[in-house]
């Protein structure tokens, strides 16, 4: 103050605020010490006065009351501050004109009818004409042409940089501007998709072209995008991670220096789903959030009330801080692209992307960008888009020919057989157990049958799939209100199921301009009562015109509003009916070459399990790997089987994969383990990856080894695998060198090939296991086929479906597999308890055991123990669902008890087969049961059942032989 008096300078009173309420201290302070990885016991150097707080002007002026000029001058400040907008209209980036043109209008309208030419062909019909025209001009009056042309550019570039790019997405799909410029790949006019379900010409909206890339390609469109606008002027956008309830705990016990048991368990009382909130009167569950968790679950509430104060204060401290912001991130497919640089219009900052690395990123997030004139383009990775790339990829290699999958037909055969038996896992879109099913009733036998089903299968309008299957059979009657609308209906059996339907519709029978019924379809779908009224009159208005009676237009009015909520986008379903078709094409023509595709980018070992699963009910094989065939990743052969690949083996790592398939096809498949090592890098592929390629059963194919001797020490202490490094390293030093010295000029050092040890073979199990152990799976069997049968038909469920069986309570679930761990600990309370990791074919379940249980069943906690749990899902203390256990037994001891019997449904055709079984039925003594028959006469249809003197032995081999053979049978009924 003294020296401001003395050099007559301004005093002015501030007070730094962190905080924005005066009890928020002790919570920011967490807040502080989270961020900077501290805790209270460590509380660091940031130290604050607790008078951080967002202060009132009472508070300011009683804090400053003896220096009133100080007020004064800050007010003097304020009244300074210009007052300003971020919001702007869109900022467009420069597109670079060719030469021959001056403007973007000129050149995106050269370029729309250079693509109608190609599309449809040099003489264009008025229908096409007048929609090209409409689009064009309604783009230029809204100031768009520069955006068209900056999409089409990165799109008509991906194929030189070979990276695949989908059909199209959402509502850009009904523009035909966008599909005459090879942005989408569908044709809207074929398919009655509308433009101004894109873009509303009568309001002025931004455009938004999501664009799917495969996985690989999409940093590549980004770095050509970066390259040809500049690096200041590309921006990714920023995502900002908020506290939810268990992180908010979580975090903040951490800095209150609980232990991590109990800051799990306090996490642990909060629900995981919100459907598992508790409900409120209306049946609805409550907001997941601490503040309802707090309220209406007893034993989190109790915890606030918990004699340890470090407990209560994270429950405290946590409730104040959850939603604030954790940490920032990168949107997962939003990019800016700006006319000057970024920095021009909004902050910007740097942010880690998974993908790229460190890239520069807005400070705003998405949804404030736009506001702000910026233009954000959507560049989506899809890896359905990888699969077809990887599937063209096996089959140029298998069949040496090159398939466009754009120009794949539309009406194949097999793959509408494919869909009608409902065997689409692995495809894209269809592929849920409940599509399958609607399939198979649906029996679909035209593309825009699949579009339907696409567009039906989501919550809500499911219900609708029945009648429009008993319709497509002529089970119900294909009935319209007014026989005009059989024009746009009649792909649907008079359905009403895409908004497009609605939007034609209301113009065909009500005179609603373009921009009108957009309107309609947007009020329909979010409800908004005022709009819907006024668009009500209208319609009857402008229905009773076209000469319509009221009481039909008000049964269509009101169908719409049942179902308009629900329909659907069919630009959208079009496009992603056309990927799913691709997909399905691929499997139905080239199973082999897809599903290692599949396999390929499946991700996880549950999901490639599941494929597995696939391809096993296809017939296809799934080999373990082979130095000779394999290739780096899942890869068909030409017998159509499917060999793991060698970089799916651990402790291979890359050089070693390439270093031998580089040899491999330069030089050919290696002869012996000794050919190898004499030919391959072995600075590359070293002793551990020799190792683990033996293990693995990569070397099955060279007769004179095994797969034991490679890790067998001699002697000297040295295994197989280093000797035959090292021999192989004294090979080519030998072969370097030239001819001897002391030879003839003929003579080439010979260096000893060293033996093949002698070793004991190991036992089924253990080498599965060290397959598993290097691959994630066991390949050339499975420990539990020697219990097919009760796995199979003696189980009612498999282990990956126990989470969604909660819906079925009370319900007697029985599972079985083999004890891959078990863990034992003690609770809060000091009791033990025990969790048994149990696994199938399909996946892993990890069962609790607790009180008596532990007593009980506890002694079942051994690894590599075949067992069958039986229990059911019961609701306990506030409606939690859990596993109850009723029993387990070991396997051994259920053997030929849970199958004991089959019924082989026979035809007239079918009893030649029978002499086939009856050659094997004395092949096993083992899992001996009764063999019943269900002769059926083809001609009365009347049938009638007998029982065989004979057991039959039923095994895989036997329900293998059923199902060579085409016989229909069941088990158990």
């Amino acid at each position: 103050m003294k020296i401001a008096r003395e050099l007559d300078i301004k005093l002015i009173c501030s007070n730094d605020s962190h905080y924005v309420n005066e009890d928020d201290y002790q919570a920011h302070r967490r807040l502080i010490w989270l961020s900077t990885g501290r805790n209270i016991n460590d509380p660091g150097m940031m130290l604050y006065t607790g008078q951080e707080w967002f202060k009132t002007t009472a508070e300011m002026n009683e804090l400053f009351a003896h220096i009133p000029e100080a007020l004064q001058n800050t007010n003097e400040i304020l009244d300074k501050v210009e007052i300003y907008s971020i919001d702007h209209g869109p900022i467009l980036p420069d597109f670079p004109l060719p030469d021959g043109f001056d403007n973007e209008d000129d050149y995106l309208r050269y370029l729309v009818y250079e693509g109608a030419k190609e599309r449809w062909g040099d003489d264009l019909n008025d229908e096409y004409r007048e929609r090209l025209d409409f689009e064009l001009e309604t783009i230029k009056n809204m100031g768009f042409p520069g955006y068209f042309l900056i999409v089409q550019d990165y799109i008509r570039v991906a194929p030189s940089l070979g990276v695949s790019v989908g059909p199209g997405r959402g509502s850009a799909a009904g523009s035909a501007v966008a599909y005459c410029l090879g942005i989408t790949k569908i044709d809207p006019i074929k398919y009655d998709l509308l433009f101004e379900r894109f873009l509303n010409p009568d309001r002025i909206s931004l455009p938004d072209i999501d664009v799917d890339f495969d996985d690989d390609g999409r940093a590549k469109i980004l770095k050509y995008v970066t390259d040809k606008y500049g690096a200041e002027k590309v921006a990714h956008i920023i995502t900002y991670g908020s506290m939810a309830a268990k992180m908010a705990i979580k975090d903040v016990a951490r800095v209150q220096g609980l232990s991590i048991d109990e800051s799990n368990r306090l996490a642990a009382l909060i629900p995981s789903k919100p459907n598992d909130m508790p409900k409120d009167e209306n049946g609805n569950p409550y907001k997941l959030n601490l503040s309802n968790c707090l309220k209406h679950i007893p034993e989190f509430e109790q915890e606030k009330r918990n004699p340890n104060p470090f407990v209560a204060d994270t429950i405290k401290f946590a409730e104040k801080l959850e939603g604030n912001i954790r940490g920032t991130g990168v949107h997962a497919c939003g990019v800016i692209i700006g006319r000057d640089d970024i920095t021009d219009w909004v902050p910007v900052s740097t942010a880690v992307d998974k993908e790229d690395g460190r890239v520069l990123v807005t400070q705003y997030e998405g949804g404030v960008i736009e506001s702000t004139g910026l233009i954000k383009m959507d560049f989506l990775g899809l890896k359905t888009l990888s699969i077809i790339s990887d599937a063209l990829v096996n089959i140029k290699k298998n069949y040496g020919k090159e398939i466009d999958i754009e120009k794949i037909p539309i009406d194949d055969p097999k793959t509408y057989q494919l869909y009608c038996e409902g065997r689409t896992t692995g495809t894209f879109q269809f592929e849920s157990p409940g599509m399958q099913k609607y399939l198979k009733e649906l029996h679909p036998t035209t593309f825009e049958d699949l579009i339907a089903m696409n567009a039906l299968y989501r919550p809500g309008p499911m219900e609708y799939i029945p009648q429009f299957i008993n319709r497509k059979h002529g089970v119900d009657p294909i009935i319209y209100d007014i026989p005009c609308m059989e024009k746009y209906l009649k792909d649907t059996y008079g359905i009403t199921v895409y908004q497009e339907q609605v939007m034609l519709l209301s113009r065909q029978l009500a005179n609603f301009t373009r921009g009108q019924s957009d309107t309609l379809r947007k009020a329909m779908g979010k409800k908004q009562i005022d709009k819907m009224n006024h668009l009500e009159g209208l319609f009857y208005e402008g229905g009773e015109k076209n000469g319509y009676k009221h009481e039909v237009l008000k049964k269509i009015w009101e169908d719409w509003k049942k179902f308009a909520s629900y329909a659907f986008n069919k630009s959208h379903a079009t496009c992603y009916s056309w990927v799913a078709y691709q997909t399905a094409y691929l499997k139905a023509n080239y199973p082999s070459e897809y599903m290692a595709a599949v396999l390929t980018r499946s991700g996880d070992i549950e999901k490639q399990s599941k494929f597995m699963d696939e391809c096993r009910a296809m017939g296809i094989e799934v080999l373990r790997p082979d130095i000779n065939e394999s290739n780096v990743h899942f890869t068909p052969n030409k017998n159509g089987y499917i060999r793991l690949g060698l970089g799916d083996i651990k402790g291979v790592g890359s050089n070693g994969v390439e270093a031998v398939i580089a040899e491999r096809e330069k030089n050919g498949p290696f002869k012996s383990i000794y050919d190898l090592v004499e030919r391959v890098d072995l600075s590359a592929c070293n002793r551990k990856a020799i190792e683990s390629f033996a293990i693995a059963g990569a070397f099955d194919c060279f007769k004179d080894v095994s797969r034991e001797c490679f890790v067998k020490e001699g002697d000297t202490g040295v295994s197989f695998s280093e000797t035959l490094v090292r021999f192989g390293q004294k090979f080519k030093a030998g072969a370097s060198t030239g001819p001897s010295l002391w030879g003839d000029l003929d003579e080439v050092i010979e260096i000893a090939r060293p033996p093949i040890p002698v070793v004991e073979p190991w036992s089924d199990i253990e080498r599965l296991d060290r397959e598993k152990e290097l691959v994630g799976m066991y390949l050339s069997a499975h420990p539990l086929d020697n219990y097919y049968m009760e796995m199979k038909y003696g189980c009612n469920c498999e282990l990956a479906n126990l989470d969604s069986m909660t819906e079925h309570l009370d319900k007697e679930i029985i599972v079985g597999g083999i004890v891959t761990d078990y863990r034992q600990g003690l609770t809060k309370k000091g009791n033990s308890y025990g969790r048994l990791k149990l696994e199938d074919y399909s996946g892993s379940y990890e069962f609790a055991f607790f009180d008596r249980d532990f007593i009980d069943y506890g002694k079942f906690g051994q690894k590599g123990l075949f067992i069958t749990i039986t229990g059911a899902f019961k609701k306990g203390y506030g409606d939690r669902i859990s596993f109850k256990i009723r029993s387990i037994n070991l396997l051994s001891e259920m053997k030929g008890r849970m199958v004991h019997s089959v019924t082989i449904e026979l035809e007239d055709s079918d009893l030649e087969k029978m002499y086939t079984v009856k050659s094997m039925m004395n092949e096993s003594t083992e899992n001996r049961c009764d063999l019943f028959f269900r002769v059926i006469d083809s001609e009365s249809h009347r049938s009638v059942d007998l029982r065989s003197k004979m057991k039959i032995p039923m095994n895989k081999k036997m329900v293998n032989l059923f199902n060579d053979l085409g016989l229909k049978f069941k088990i158990n009924q």
